[in-house]
């Protein structure tokens, strides 16, 4: 009766913050970004992937996480049930089209992505270990100058990410097993456990344990459904052609159809992707590198990955069934259920495999947003440690609640974080713009290295590395390892 009155509440505030003005407010920013960068998104995909592939195999040290596997821990976070579950809830909800809306948005918020991730470096403050933390909290706090509102939204992420989100992990970990007829409450307990040894490891664990979980499981997820598309090759024009038509689909016939359409597309796309949500500046801030818009070009590329690669697999092995409709089935049981068809009655166990290894990485990505945030608001240990009994405790909770309350909390935190970063970023966008430019032109420049100086922006409050000390500290250090290389 209480989930029933709670859901009830939550699904009506957020309805009107979704319909109203989230939705509006993404668009008209991702657009905005996207000119004023002069469509970055797209003309930079090979630097992209070259940034990327640079921090593959560095060795770190300490708290020192490599561009990698900051954006490793970022996949970890991004790549979850969102990916499975989340998409198959979309098209049932919203039909075929919704997957373009979710391709729209990754576009044009991938340029989002590289803002915000940016400033996430340019904020960045040492820490403990010589490693970094930053983030929204970080570049509200000092670039705008407002510590009220920074700290206002490091509970409010840490509140989000560890504990509401991760609800949602656990609860699509209970639903696939589930299928098996495990009870809920025992995958809980087992799934609690398993969190807690990981994020009590703290950061350098958690960065290790994405770094290895991470690419193995896209890779794996991406060829199984790979081997779908192939195997239904002769449907895939007219999965196509139902995408794009449905997208737009204005017929009275449909009645409220297109609204929900491009709703759900945007709203499952952002829980995936991340675009704007201001969760993956806190572990692009982590990244130790010589120049801030190489982690803004590598995350913008992970929303990317994320959207076009590991979403859309999903989408596909739902759209090529075509019983999203007629099953009465949803979520990840939709998604196993339609895998079976197309593979076997070996699948669906394959299936709850991927499931578990999504969602326990998001579970440790999630987590980690967290402790960046805790440690922004305290130094205090103790603190620490509450937080972690409390996402290991909602771990647990997420397993036995409702399917429906726990993706409804979801989608009414994820409007706070949107509405707070956001508008945050709006204000700081010249930031960005003026990083990326300055990249680019050492680039053109023929300098094989850029390397950032805080002296070249306008306003340098807040700025607590990038100085000349740092940037000399930086090159003595690749001097360094060039000899010994």
């Amino acid at each position: 009766m209480f989930q029933e009155a709670l859901y009830q509440f939550v699904t009506t505030v957020s309805g009107y913050l979704w319909n109203y003005l989230i939705i509006f407010l993404l668009v008209l920013v991702g657009f905005w970004f996207t000119f004023r960068m002069k469509f970055m998104q797209i003309r930079h995909i090979p630097e992209m992937v070259r940034l990327l592939g640079e921090g593959v195999g560095v060795k770190t040290e300490g708290n020192h996480i490599s561009s990698f596997q900051a954006f490793c821990v970022s996949a970890a976070s991004r790549v979850g049930v969102g990916n499975i579950a989340g998409i198959a809830i979309a098209v049932v909800l919203g039909g075929p089209g919704a997957v373009f809306w979710m391709w729209f948005i990754a576009v044009i918020g991938a340029a989002t992505g590289y803002v915000e991730s940016t400033l996430g470096q340019v904020y960045k403050v040492p820490a403990s270990l010589h490693g970094f933390h930053g983030g929204p909290a970080y570049y509200i706090k000092y670039g705008l100058r407002s510590p009220w509102l920074g700290a206002f939204f490091a509970v409010l992420i840490s509140i989000t990410y560890g504990l509401i989100y991760n609800s949602v992990q656990a609860n699509t970990i209970a639903a696939s097993l589930g299928t098996f007829s495990i009870n809920p409450l025992y995958s809980g307990i087992v799934f609690a456990i398993l969190s807690g040894i990981v994020i009590f490891g703290g950061v350098a664990r958690i960065a290790r344990v994405s770094e290895k979980i991470v690419p193995i499981m896209a890779i794996v997820y991406i060829l199984t459904a790979v081997y779908v598309v192939l195997a239904n090759i002769n449907l895939l024009p007219n999965v196509f052609y139902h995408i794009f038509t449905d997208a737009f689909s204005f017929n009275s016939a449909a009645g409220g159809l297109f609204g929900a359409t491009i709703m759900n597309g945007i709203k499952r796309g952002l829980f995936s992707n991340e675009a704007g949500e201001g969760s993956v500046p806190n572990a692009a801030a982590t990244a130790d590198v010589s120049h801030p818009a190489k982690q803004g070009l590598i995350q913008a590329l992970g929303v990317f990955v994320d959207t076009m690669f590991i979403c859309t697999a999903s989408a596909f092995i739902v759209l090529f069934t075509g019983n999203y409709a007629s099953t009465g089935l949803n979520g990840i049981a939709l998604v196993q259920y339609d895998l079976g068809l197309q593979l076997g009655s070996w699948a669906p166990p394959i299936m709850a495999f991927f499931i578990m290894t999504f969602a326990f990485s998001s579970i440790v990505g999630n987590y980690y947003y967290g402790e960046i945030n805790i440690n922004h608001l305290t130094r205090k240990k103790v603190y620490l440690h509450i937080f972690r009994l409390f996402v290991v405790l909602m771990v647990f909770l997420g397993s036995i609640a409702t399917l429906d309350l726990v993706w409804a909390l979801a989608d009414l935190f994820m409007g706070f974080l949107v509405l707070t970063n956001i508008t945050s970023i709006v204000r700081l966008g010249k930031v960005a713009r003026i990083v990326l430019e300055d990249y680019f032109k050492q680039k053109k420049a023929g300098i094989k290295e850029p390397v950032f100086t805080k002296d070249i922006l306008p306003d340098q409050h807040g700025i607590a590395w990038w100085t000349e000390k740092d940037v000399a500290k930086y090159r003595t250090m690749k001097d360094q390892e060039a000899n010994w290389g």
